[in-house]
């Protein structure tokens, strides 16, 4: 009975205490937000990006509020409590960053990549073999639509932890390809010709200037390796390239420059027939009496009117195959189309763009 009356008057004397404790803890709750606010003013300077300053934020407010937390403790007299409290926080915190490994691996990844800002929202970027256009960054992952439409999220761990091919940082970029051409060519009129063709084509860039280099010699071709460069941004790489290659055949073609195919080899397994002059008098004499015979008897069957008919129609042939068609191929740039169709999609998570 005296124990509990001696407990009686320790809480009377305590309760109040405990009360401004109370009433402390809770006006420290309620101006975290409005102190915060006032601490972010100087401190957004530091940096622009949101992440960061929700983090900041965050953190600002949380530690008003441990503040307050110690002081309510500290009053009501379990001071040893408020330090076991802090000390099995950072404990707790240790553990949670164990169990969360991966998720802390994110969002820490997802702050320097708001910090450094290797790329943008609408960047067309390749990580691990995947290309597309930057979508949306949260606190953890990246999404990108790819040139198929589909959307790719790729953690941020992965995204810091791996190499950047960053395409829109520059716009430039140089296409290649290879066409072969025979021996008997001249190398030098092929080079001056595919040259001019890039020269003279709207979409290839004067500077850097394209090249028209030997790159090896094949078993049946000289092998010219063709660089150009483009403005991705307005053009389209694989459109350029396709439309230059079939610029420079028809150029090769009616310069009478010979692309031939790689070299066969014949194999006769019961050897090389041998044919002797006289067999070969007798066939070529037999070859040519039926030949008369037969274009004699065409003539007779073939009517004036319908030789002049497959005159006019070869010839006709002959010109549309030698007249040059102006080009109105489409060689532009397929990344706006895949940046409207990130803005009119769905976003695939939960979350704010950080960038």
């Amino acid at each position: 009975m005296e124990q509990l009356t001696e407990l009686y008057y320790k809480m009377l004397d305590v309760l109040p205490l405990v009360l401004l404790g109370i009433l402390i803890l809770v006006v420290f709750i309620y101006v975290s937000g409005p102190i915060t606010q006032w601490l972010m003013r100087p401190l957004s300077m530091l940096s622009k990006s949101q992440l960061i300053q929700v983090v900041m934020r965050r953190a600002l407010r949380l530690l008003i509020i441990l503040i307050g937390l110690y002081v309510f403790l500290y009053l009501a007299g379990l001071t040893q409590f408020a330090v076991a409290i802090i000390s099995g926080t950072g404990v707790m915190g240790l553990i949670l960053g164990f169990a969360f490994r991966d998720i802390a691996e994110n969002f820490i990844s997802s702050v320097l990549l708001s910090v450094q800002r290797p790329f943008k929202i609408g960047d067309v970027i390749e990580v691990q073999g995947q290309t597309g256009v930057i979508k949306q960054v949260t606190a953890r992952a990246t999404t990108l639509v790819d040139f198929d439409g589909n959307h790719i999220q790729i953690p941020n761990a992965t995204i810091y932890k791996n190499i950047i091919k960053n395409f829109t940082a520059n716009p430039k970029m140089r296409g290649h390809f290879i066409l072969g051409i025979g021996y008997d060519a001249s190398i030098k009129q092929a080079q001056q010709l595919a040259m001019n063709i890039l020269k003279n084509h709207h979409a290839v860039l004067d500077e850097p200037e394209p090249q028209v280099l030997v790159d090896n010699l094949g078993s049946a071709t000289v092998n010219l390796k063709i660089y150009f460069w483009i403005n991705s941004e307005s053009n389209s790489i694989l459109k350029v390239g396709s439309l230059l290659m079939r610029l420079v055949v028809r150029e090769f073609d009616k310069h009478d420059i010979s692309m031939p195919d790689d070299a066969r080899e014949r194999v006769f397994p019961e050897g090389v027939p041998l044919i002797t002059a006289e067999q070969a008098d007798t066939n070529s004499t037999s070859g040519e009496k039926g030949s008369n015979e037969k274009n004699s008897n065409e003539k007779t069957n073939a009517s004036p009117k319908s030789a002049a008919t497959k005159g006019d129609v070869s010839d006709e042939t002959i010109k549309h195959d030698q007249t040059e068609q102006p080009e109105t191929d489409d060689v532009s740039s397929d990344t706006d189309e895949i940046r409207q169709q990130a803005e009119q999609a769905r976003d695939p998570e939960q979350g704010n763009n950080i960038l």
